[in-house]
């Protein structure tokens, strides 16, 4: 998928809603003061059905054991599970070949991978002074702070896209930002604050002109859009499993086969070794190279369940639910007095996470108004502090749905919301 566009969303969506909500046990809660489990933070991390939960479970009770090591029965069932696991990621993001999946504990991880080993490689991959780095303003710290961290220790120069006032990228200037001295360009795909979706194969094509390589941050986007990373134009993109009702600890990163075998190590230790000796030590074949020590296998597992989960249903049915659920939502918010969205106000390119002031009431005292009434959102700089910055705000509220969401639960948002303005007593 090159340039995914998200229009305005059909008025059916061929999906079961409540069939779906009957996999994830969380969603019967009934929090304090008798009020349902209304639970819009799907952005900051999914809930998880009992498919996953019992792949997990069954894993820890018939077969632990750690892999790649041991020879025996409970070994080889392990390994097998957690190879398995691979297949069925490098499958669902379009992947040549599974030995491109690197697992990592999580999306940053992943990032940081890229970032480090950029600073250490040697060749056509290695970042040195006089070099260009560039991101954007709508990045979650996840892809700053190690872009940061290799620009100030190769003396590399560190620069970014603006947001326009729409909350979309500002591409205007493109030709100059990414030029012959760019070396990297990390993007991510679906911004967690803006709810935008970039476009992720137009900035490719120009970074790609100059010989620069493109990292993608797809942790919202792998959840709720098809992906085809193969089209996509990226080199190297990272992404979480626990926003894709996955279990936490677990994240990966896809790279092409070519990158991946050119840059160094990461980590030191079991596994990734071909042999060692006192002198030196050479390093096993992809995946082994980037996953030292004993790897998050359960976790593996899980996230292997999670895709089974979701393909069942269809990615393109994931996508559709997202963006009717968030058009009924910007629908809804716009009617408020008061409320102002932060990002894109048309369901159009854009994903399912809608951040949002309210005048006069600071987010934290929306939240927690909300959260007395089940209604669980997120409050805060949401890892965006730019972004924030750039529209004049410290921080926001941010409700996020997903393939379990429905609209009953955004008329409890707004609902709650009319209730915090009231006890307020602001507009």
């Amino acid at each position: 998928m090159t340039g995914v566009s998200l229009q305005a969303p059909a008025a059916r969506v061929d999906i079961d809603i409540e069939k779906i909500r009957a996999d994830f046990p969380i969603l019967d809660r009934v929090m304090a003061g008798g009020h349902p489990l209304v639970y819009l933070d799907s952005a900051n991390t999914s809930q998880k059905p009992r498919q996953v939960i019992d792949a997990m479970t069954t894993h820890y009770e018939q077969f632990n054991a750690n892999v790649g090591r041991a020879v025996h029965q409970l070994g080889d069932a392990s390994t097998a599970a957690y190879e398995r696991a691979r297949v069925k990621v490098a499958d669902f993001i379009g992947a040549a070949d599974p030995a491109e999946v690197i697992f990592t504990k999580n999306a940053s991880e992943a990032l940081n991978l890229v970032a480090n080993t950029l600073a250490w490689g040697s060749g056509d991959y290695a970042v040195r002074a006089g070099d260009q780095v560039v991101i954007t303003e709508m990045e979650h710290h996840s892809n700053i702070v190690p872009w940061q961290l290799l620009t100030e220790r190769t003396g590399a120069t560190l620069r970014w896209f603006g947001i326009t006032d729409e909350g979309r990228l500002d591409l205007s200037q493109i030709d100059s930002l990414i030029n012959e001295r760019t070396k990297v360009v990390s993007v991510v795909w679906v911004s967690n604050m803006l709810g935008t979706v970039n476009p992720v194969a137009e900035i490719a094509r120009r970074a790609h002109e100059v010989g620069a390589l493109v990292v993608v941050d797809a942790s919202q986007a792998v959840p709720q859009l098809p992906v085809d990373v193969a089209s996509l134009g990226a080199d190297l993109v990272a992404f979480t499993g626990h926003k894709m009702v996955g279990p936490t600890g677990i994240g990966a990163l896809w790279g092409r086969t070519e990158v991946l075998n050119a840059l160094p190590p990461f980590l030191g230790g079991g596994s990734m070794i071909e042999t060692v000796a006192m002198a030196g030590s050479t390093w096993a074949p992809l995946p082994a190279k980037f996953e030292a020590g004993t790897p998050p296998i359960a976790e593996a597992i899980g996230l292997g369940a999670a895709v089974d989960y979701l393909s069942a249903i269809g990615m393109d049915r994931v996508a559709a639910h997202e963006q009717a659920i968030t058009a009924y939502a910007l629908e809804r918010l716009g009617d408020i007095d008061g409320l102002t969205i932060l990002g894109p106000s048309e369901p159009v390119d854009r994903g399912g996470a809608i951040s949002f002031e309210i005048a006069g009431v600071h987010p934290h005292d929306v939240s927690q108004v909300l959260d007395s009434l089940g209604v669980a959102v997120r409050a805060g700089h949401h890892c965006a502090k730019p972004a924030h910055r750039r529209f004049g705000v410290q921080s926001s509220t941010r409700a996020s749905f997903y393939v379990y969401t429905t609209t009953a639960d955004v008329d409890a948002l707004v609902d709650g919301l009319d209730q915090a303005k009231r006890f307020f007593q602001v507009g």
